[in-house]
């Protein structure tokens, strides 16, 4: 039922798209039935499927650096309050601007001979927010008591944070990944339609080309390919915390 229903209303949605489509006669570069999207798909498969390993590759990277960077930094702001201060204002202040806004000088900087690259390191920004903040509040979330114990104990601070914080600060940072993981494929679609003609094979490139030879099918194809990989990433991760904290709490144990 969990699964059936959603698939059930799914499906009714799309008859009535099937039919208003056929019943009103609009055209199809303006709302093109589902049937011809599915034609659309199965037409260019090939190149879909190119295209979405583009963009999944610069997806994954970005996400990865995330979250490198992302628990790397709160332990560094969690080990030093001066540090804090002093680079936190900058972290919020990358955050809160536009991405379209840095994304040309970041191209610019980076050179057009490595867009890749320069696509990674957008996508990195707007994903690696989500992991700072969450494993920052999970690494200072832990039971005093336990600290008190791990004093007891003689413990030093990387026997802490071993054994200690990072383990009761999972929940969060895996709150943090499952976040990062669909906003790092959000920013590697931006960073797609910025860099423009011939320095992007992804999904979102398809998505313009498509666009601008009025192939609304094809777009809606790429489109819904883009909804598959969010959809993927945001299980696939919600696998992997279900796995990691099943053990921990009766919610994970359902």
């Amino acid at each position: 039922m969990r699964y059936a229903l959603p698939l059930l209303v799914g499906g009714v949605l799309l008859g009535f798209w099937e039919a208003y489509v056929a019943i009103s006669g609009i055209a199809k570069f303006v709302l093109p039935a589902p049937s011809a999207i599915g034609l659309a798909l199965w037409d260019d498969a090939a190149a879909l499927a190119d295209a979405s390993w583009v963009t999944l590759r610069i997806t994954a990277f970005a996400f990865f650096w995330a979250m490198v960077s992302g628990i790397g930094m709160a332990i560094l702001f969690t080990r030093s309050r001066a540090v804090e201060m002093a680079l936190y204002p900058y972290v919020v202040t990358l955050q809160v601007t536009p991405v379209v806004a840095i994304a040309p000088l970041i191209l610019i900087w980076v050179g057009f001979e490595n867009v890749e690259t320069a696509m990674v390191i957008i996508a990195w920004i707007v994903a690696f927010f989500p992991v700072l903040t969450n494993s920052v509040q999970g690494l200072r979330s832990v039971d005093a008591q336990l600290h008190d114990l791990l004093t007891l104990s003689r413990a030093n601070g990387w026997q802490r944070l071993i054994y200690l914080e990072l383990p009761a600060a999972l929940p969060s940072i895996l709150t943090g990944a499952k976040i990062s993981g669909g906003l790092a494929l959000i920013g590697a679609v931006v960073a797609e339609f910025v860099a423009g003609s011939g320095a992007s094979t992804g999904l979102a490139w398809r998505i313009l080309e498509a666009g601008n030879r009025l192939e609304v099918a094809s777009m809606f194809a790429a489109l819904f390919l883009l909804s598959v990989l969010g959809v993927a990433l945001f299980y696939a991760l919600s696998l992997l915390e279900w796995l990691a904290l099943r053990r921990w709490h009766e919610s994970f144990q359902r």
